[in-house]
C-alpha cells in the first residue's frame, strides 16, 4: 500500500517535467521544473503519508478530533515554515498581496490533502473491516454447520442400533441383513456427508434406507408410506431431512396404537419439496428424550444453508403433526 502511494505520488512530481518536455521537445527548463514541483508537490505528500498512517488512526477513527486538528495545524506550520518566516520588507507592494493569496491558496490545498488522506483511510479501514466481519461470520457459520450436523449423526445411530439389537433375537438372518443396510448407511454419512452438496438421488436412497431400518421396530398398527419422486439431477445438502424423518418415528409411532408415517418428496432442478405428516404421540414429563432438538437443527441448517431461499411450514391438528420444506436450489 505504501509503495503504491509512493509511486503515485513520484509519478504527480515528475508528471510537469514529462509534460513540458514532450510539449518543448526539449529539456532546458528541466531542472528548475523539477525543483518547482518538489517544492509544491513534496509537502503535500508529507502531509498526505503523516495523516495516512499515523494521524488518521491515532487520533481521528479513536475520536481525538481537537489533537488531529491541533497536530495538523502544527504539520501545516512546519512544511510551510519558509512563508511564516519570510522577508517581506524587499517584496515590492504590489505583490505582497499576490504572494498572501498564493500562500492562501498552498494552505488550502494542504487541508485538502489533509482530508484526502483521512477519507481514503477510511474507506480502505471500513472495506478491510467488512471483510474481516464477513470472514468472521463464515467461520462462524461452517463451525455451527459442523456442530449441527455432528448433532444427528449420534442420535441417528443409537436409534439404529437399538432397532437392530431389537432384532436379534427374533429374527437372525434379518438382522444381519440390516448391520449391511447400517453399513451403507454409515458410509454415506461419514463421507458424503462432509460435502458441501450432494445428489439429491443419494439423499432419498439414504432416506430410504432409515425408514426401511425404522421399521424393524414397527407393528402392523403402523402405516408407513414413502412417495419420491425426482426429476433432473439436483443437488441438496446433505442428510437435511433425516432428522425430520427420525422425528416423525420417535413421536408418531406408539406401541399397540394405530398410527401412520407418511413421507412425500417432490423435486426438479429448481425446487425441492419435502413433507412429512405423521400421527402425533408426544412425549411425557418423564421421557423428553430428544424432544424437539432435531426438529430445530433442522430449521437452523436451513438457515445458514438456505437463506431466504426456503419455506418452512409446521402444524399440529386432530393429533397430525405436518412439517413442510420448500426449497429453492
Amino acid at each position: 500500500m505504501f509503495l503504491v502511494q509512493l509511486f503515485i505520488v513520484g509519478l504527480i512530481i515528475i508528471m510537469p517535467l514529462l509534460f513540458v518536455t514532450l510539449m518543448s521537445k526539449g529539456s532546458s527548463n528541466s531542472a528548475m521544473i523539477l525543483r518547482i514541483s518538489l517544492g509544491w508537490f513534496v509537502p503535500l505528500g508529507f502531509i498526505y503519508f503523516v495523516n495516512f498512517y499515523l494521524l488518521a488512526p491515532f487520533l481521528f477513527f479513536r475520536k481525538r478530533y481537537w489533537l488531529f486538528f491541533l497536530a495538523n495545524v502544527l504539520l501545516i506550520f512546519i512544511v510551510n515554515f519558509w512563508m511564516f518566516t519570510a522577508d517581506m520588507s524587499r517584496v515590492p507592494a504590489p505583490f505582497i498581496q499576490f504572494s498572501y493569496a498564493n500562500w492562501s491558496i498552498i494552505i488550502l490545498f494542504d487541508v485538502l490533502v489533509a482530508f484526502a488522506a483521512v477519507a481514503v483511510r477510511y474507506v480502505i479501514r471500513t472495506h478491510s473491516l467488512r471483510l474481516e466481519m464477513e470472514e468472521k461470520q463464515r467461520q462462524n457459520k461452517e463451525a455451527e454447520l459442523a456442530w449441527l450436523k455432528n448433532q444427528l449423526n449420534p442420535h441417528f445411530l443409537f436409534n439404529t442400533l437399538n432397532n437392530i439389537s431389537s432384532l436379534t433375537q427374533i429374527d437372525p438372518d434379518k438382522a444381519q441383513d440390516s448391520i449391511a443396510q447400517l453399513s451403507d448407511l454409515l458410509r454415506y454419512a461419514m463421507y458424503d456427508s462432509d460435502k458441501d452438496l450432494v445428489p439429491l438421488e443419494d439423499e432419498v436412497g439414504f432416506l430410504e434406507n432409515y425408514v426401511s431400518l425404522m421399521q424393524l421396530r414397527c407393528s402392523k398398527l403402523v402405516d408407513i408410506k414413502t412417495d419420491f419422486k425426482i426429476e433432473g439431477h439436483p443437488m441438496v445438502a446433505p442428510l437435511l431431512f433425516v432428522a425430520l424423518v427420525e422425528n416423525a418415528f420417535k413421536h408418531g409411532v406408539a406401541s399397540g396404537k394405530v398410527s401412520f408415517v407418511h413421507l412425500s418428496l417432490k423435486a426438479d432442478e429448481k425446487t425441492v419439496v419435502f413433507e412429512c405428516d405423521n400421527s402425533n404421540f408426544p412425549k411425557d414429563d418423564h421421557d423428553r428424550s430428544g424432544s424437539g432438538i432435531g426438529v430445530e437443527n433442522t430449521r437452523r441448517r436451513l438457515q445458514l444453508l438456505y437463506p431466504k431461499l426456503h419455506e418452512w411450514e409446521q402444524s399440529t391438528e386432530n393429533d397430525v403433526y405436518h412439517v413442510k420444506i420448500s426449497l429453492k436450489i
